[in-house]
């Protein structure tokens, strides 16, 4: 068989696969109308939801995570590892340093900052179990914060991007969702059900980006606060929202080298400096010691905290925590899987996959440990004031953290610049995304469709914030996740038999050399 020719121009030069394309937005055309009509109840119809997800398919998600995490090991450490992504004579696009720049801030630049103070000083103050405020739950503050930005975070990732990339770059096949699914579905994947699981997996998109987001305006609104007096408002965070999504359209206009890849290494170094003020201003020894102690925890603590389902404990804390970070990286993968096999061609499966799992894992520990364990030093052996501030505002706490040091204006200021280019460079590279998959597959769209999927990204954003504020951003990453974890775990079955044919050399799908 021949791969079908994903998408062709219409009357107005669009470049798209009607079907989903027009399937995607009209749904978010309709939530976006249902949300502003009913602004004042929207708050409870996303608590409601929320609760009823956790409660019922909570021991789901905790499941599925983990599966996929043991899938990216084996397939690691299998004979399938030798298989080069785009045929044994293909070459990296990208050299490493730029590969993990662009992986990295796409993946979760914005929550990163957004929580690496934040969520140590939370979990230390209101631990899932134990005693509060102690040197105990100090220690299990940060291997739950790892547990939620480590090695399961990233095997969602690595699965997706995994699977999209061997489809299309060795089977030839459309760069879109549907194309993983060839082994178990055949012709099929052409037809309704390829359509369904793209419209889900370009609505999981929107909304697991309308989360990052919602979390960097309120971020940003919080850094303008404390610099400038600014008022930390809904209306000001919609503001913010429209401003920097017209900057995103201007990153958008550049392409992909030119521009998403030059943001995030700019963010990088950014990001960097910012590292480094707080490494050396603050407790340094104290943080080279707890970045090994981390670490081990972590690793020591892995399948127990992984495979916790608070069964004996019956509180929410699982719920507002760990399930939400595995819908939000759930709803994420769809974008950040797709962004990774864009731009992973020439890579075999194990590079992929230790690339993948490895190193964005270890930066994010670096990252976590220097702000997260200089804000637990302050509470723990210095004057404090985190834990207030935190439990009264979570967008705060980078910048409460900032105070403590000399030039803290300016590292402020650094702070919101970072979180700016991680929004510009998130919405950028989502709104490829979204365009590819509901292009059919096509990489190269036209530039005025990936304008207007950033537009929506923001309105989806600016509408959740409206209607609930980070109740209804965490509700969103949760409802969006679960329909696509279901998908997941066939794209996971569907992976390995398309591997298993690739050994064999017995694929009825064309290869591209």
């Amino acid at each position: 068989m021949s791969a079908k020719k994903p998408s062709e121009k219409n009357a107005l030069g669009l470049q798209i696969h009607p079907t989903v394309f027009w399937g995607a937005a009209g749904l978010i055309f309709l939530f976006v109308t249902i949300c502003l009509l009913n602004i004042s109840r929207m708050n409870a119809v996303f608590l409601l939801l929320q609760s009823l997800i956790a409660e019922k398919a909570g021991w789901f998600y905790i499941l599925s995570v983990n599966v996929f995490l043991i899938l990216c090991v084996y397939l690691m450490f299998s004979r399938f590892g030798s298989i080069r992504l785009g045929g044994s004579n293909a070459q990296p696009e990208f050299t490493y340093w730029g590969w993990f720049a662009m992986l990295f801030s796409a993946g979760m630049g914005i929550g990163l900052v957004f929580y690496s103070v934040a969520e140590p000083i939370s979990h230390y103050h209101q631990p899932p179990f134990g005693q509060s405020d102690t040197i105990e739950s100090a220690q299990l503050s940060m291997s739950f914060t790892l547990l939620h930005w480590g090695f399961h975070c990233w095997s969602i990732y690595a699965l997706v991007g995994l699977a999209l990339a061997f489809f299309s770059f060795n089977r030839g096949l459309p760069l879109t969702l549907r194309s993983a699914f060839y082994p178990l579905l055949g012709e099929k994947i052409h037809g309704p059900i390829g359509n369904l699981v793209d419209i889900l997996a370009a609505m999981a998109t929107l909304f697991g980006l309308a989360t990052s987001l919602g979390l960097g305006v309120k971020q940003i609104n919080a850094g303008l606060t404390y610099l400038f007096g600014i008022q930390q408002s809904t209306t000001i965070q919609v503001v913010l929202i429209a401003v920097i999504t017209s900057f995103a359209t201007i990153s958008v206009v550049l392409g992909l080298d030119r521009g998403i890849r030059r943001l995030s290494l700019l963010n990088m170094w950014l990001a960097l400096s910012l590292l480094l003020f707080v490494l050396f201003s603050g407790p340094t020894l104290f943080l080279f010691d707890a970045l090994i102690q981390n670490i081990g925890q972590y690793l020591r603590n892995l399948p127990e905290l992984g495979t916790w389902t608070e069964t004996y404990h019956q509180t929410n804390w699982q719920d507002e925590w760990t399930l939400f970070y595995w819908g939000w990286w759930i709803a994420w993968s769809p974008f950040v899987g797709m962004f990774i096999a864009r731009i992973s061609r020439g890579r075999t499966v194990r590079e992929f996959l230790l690339g993948v799992l490895l190193v964005p894992t270890l930066m994010t520990a670096v990252w976590v440990t220097v702000f997260g364990n200089t804000a637990l030093y302050i509470e723990l052996f210095g004057n404090g004031g985190l834990v207030e501030a935190v439990s009264t505002n979570l967008a705060v706490a980078l910048f409460v953290l900032l105070e403590q040091f000399p030039l803290a204006q300016l590292s402020s200021l650094l702070g919101i610049v970072v979180v700016v280019i991680f929004f510009v460079s998130s919405s950028d590279s989502a709104s490829l995304v979204v365009d590819i998959i509901t292009a059919g597959g096509n990489t190269n769209p036209p530039v005025k469709q990936r304008i207007f999927w950033a537009s929506m990204e923001g309105v989806v954003a600016a509408v959740l914030l409206l209607g609930g504020g980070l109740q209804a951003l965490r509700t969103a990453s949760l409802s969006s996740g679960l329909p696509f974890a279901i998908v997941l775990c066939a794209m996971g079955v569907s992976l390995i038999l398309g591997l298993r044919e690739e050994m064999k050399g017995k694929s009825d799908v064309p290869n591209k050399e």
